[in-house]
């Protein structure tokens, strides 16, 4: 190991950490040194997002003191932003192992710097911590949670006042006062406790009304209130407002996946607890076979992403992908507004630079405005607070199986998304057909645009370097073609330039820096090369697109589309 990691395990020995930190350390030291030094080589890096890792001891992993630490940055910046005011936060968390107890960790730190702490009294959705940030005038907040992440990992979103994450400058200003903490002794880690209260049904209640208000068609769910819906939480938050939501929109049929329904941070039955992933929707998958249901719904542990199951035009059980869900919630939404007669000539949709073109398309012919952020709900939550009083905001979503409907809330919301997405299942039963049947309809309507996703990890001390070097090389080699067809033009985020490769023209784009390329080829495939910002992990983003004409050739120009990305893949060399 390097002087600088012996300095710090040191430091933590002899430090005031507790003596089952110490002991643990130690047993490191002597068992697992390999282990030690990737827990101690870095510091764990609050990112724009906060934190996100996996659970033990040390300065790159999540614990009690990298958690307190960072709260005690988050509390300096509220504290300079809001000097003399009374600053009041909120704090949720997941099923995840230790959740709990991080949130409690964070409470106290909050109040122990003098803020009232909102913490709700037991796990609860991401979704209802960015509603409740709202609903209770609170300047920030915080969900202790890693998503849909491995059981390992646990983390650490940080929320501003509007109910969304940090965004510019508050980011990197927050970034700025977390990494200025060097030591746990500069933690307030108690003496606050009076400034905590706990939230719970009053919240509760005030959310499941807001999303019951974003129903279009009530009067079709009374008369496919039998709509025979499975959904499994996969040991998360769902189970606590899903079912509640899906009973109040007026659904009697729901069958909850048993065997998933408690929740539990080791996950037992599945891999990986995404909906992204077709083995951790399998159980359900089965479920909705036997029952016959009509649709299949997946919430990820803290319930802001959820995954789709239906039958195809063959009658088997598919797993919609997230940009085909996105399609069918962003069209029904601008249709049903257009057929009740309540759309709006400023009605706005937001979607990413990575997620499907044919949003765009079905913006376009429902002429509604429709805008394209950097990847992640922060930026759509922004762009709304921005149009606030200008646009109306309708709906926001992308590829990541993310949905944010209406804007009450700033932050993907796989609760309502469930409730929207039976809804519109209901609105085709009772028309005699299916979501896959819309989605075909669709297709042969604003084009056949299909998408696939690949995620390449990196691991261990050299991973973020090796996707360092991996982007260099797209961005001063980038290739002249891919899979046979010329590269017309590269977007490239980080330098917001777009140039066109074979006329040479630039220019600007007008987004903040991302580290993300975009390759558009001729024939209309658009590649995209984007780094995660909290693992060593880079994703590729690939969509294709052609005509359907009726749908008797879906099959073929299916195939034709999935083999042109298999092209692609073949092509960079991604396999």
């Amino acid at each position: 190991m390097t002087q600088a990691i012996d300095e710090k395990v040191a430091t933590w020995l002899a430090g005031n950490y507790d003596d089952a930190t110490k002991l643990a350390i130690t047993a490191l030291q002597k068992n697992h040194p390999e282990e030690l030094e990737e827990s101690f080589y870095k510091n764990l890096e609050f990112g724009t997002g906060g934190l996100r890792g996996i659970m033990g001891v040390g300065t790159n992993r999540i614990n009690k003191y990298t958690i307190g630490m960072a709260t005690q940055g988050f509390a300096n910046y509220l504290s300079k932003t809001y000097p003399g005011e009374k600053i009041a936060v909120a704090i949720a968390h997941d099923s995840r192992n230790n959740a709990r107890f991080f949130a409690e960790t964070t409470a106290q730190v909050f109040a122990a710097n003098g803020f009232i702490v909102n913490l709700f009294e037991a796990l609860r959705p991401t979704p209802e911590l960015s509603f409740a940030i709202r609903h209770l005038n609170c300047k920030a907040g915080v969900v202790c949670t890693a998503s849909h992440n491995p059981k390992e990992y646990n983390g650490y979103k940080a929320y501003w006042n509007d109910g969304g994450q940090l965004v510019p400058p508050h980011d990197t200003n927050v970034i700025t006062e977390v990494e200025m903490i060097q030591s746990v002794d500069e933690v307030k880690w108690s003496g606050g406790e009076a400034n905590i209260q706990l939230l719970g049904k009053e919240t509760d209640d005030a959310y499941i009304k807001m999303v019951k208000s974003l129903s279009v068609y009530p009067e079709v769910i009374a008369q496919q209130k039998d709509l025979k819906i499975v959904y499994t939480p996969i040991h998360g938050t769902g189970i606590k407002l899903v079912p509640q939501v899906l009973a109040e929109f007026g659904f009697t049929n729901v069958h909850v996946v048993e065997e998933q329904a408690m929740p539990d941070g080791n996950f037992p039955t599945v891999k990986y607890p995404n909906p992204e992933e077709s083995e951790t929707m399998s159980i359900g998958l089965a479920k909705a076979k036997a029952l016959d249901a009509d649709i299949l719904l997946g919430t990820d542990p803290d319930a802001d992403r959820v995954g789709v199951g239906v039958k195809n035009h063959k009658g088997e059980w598919v797993l919609m992908n997230g940009n085909q869900t996105a399609v069918l919630a962003f069209a029904y939404m601008m249709e049903a507004r257009r057929a009740k007669g309540i759309a709006q000539p400023n009605d706005m949709v937001i979607t990413t630079i990575v997620t499907t073109e044919m949003i765009n398309e079905v913006a376009k012919q429902n002429e509604v405005a429709c805008y394209n952020v950097l990847t992640g709900f922060k930026w759509i939550a922004e762009l709304v607070k921005e149009k606030e009083g200008k646009e109306k905001y309708i709906i926001g979503g992308e590829e990541s199986f993310g949905l944010m409907i209406g804007d009450e809330i700033r932050d993907k919301d796989a609760v309502s998304a469930v409730a929207l997405l039976c809804e519109m299942a209901a609105y085709e039963k009772s028309k005699g057909k299916t979501l896959f049947d819309k989605m075909i309809e669709l297709y042969i309507q604003y084009g056949f645009y299909y998408e696939q996703l690949i995620s390449i990890t990196k691991k261990g001390m050299n991973g973020q370097q090796e996707i360092v070097k991996m982007m260099e090389g797209y961005r001063v080699n980038p290739p002249a073609t891919i899979n046979g067809s010329k590269v017309a033009t590269l977007l490239d985020y980080e330098l917001q330039e777009g140039k066109n490769l074979i006329t040479g023209e630039t220019w600007k784009i007008n987004l903040p820096k991302s580290n993300v390329l975009q390759f558009i080829t001729e024939d209309g495939s658009k590649i995209s090369a984007r780094p995660s910002g909290t693992e060593p992990k880079i994703k590729f983003y690939f969509s294709v697109n052609t005509s359907l004409e009726n749908r008797g050739e879906f099959d073929e120009k299916y195939q034709i589309l999935q083999n042109k990305i298999n092209g692609i893949i073949a092509d960079m060399q991604l396999n």
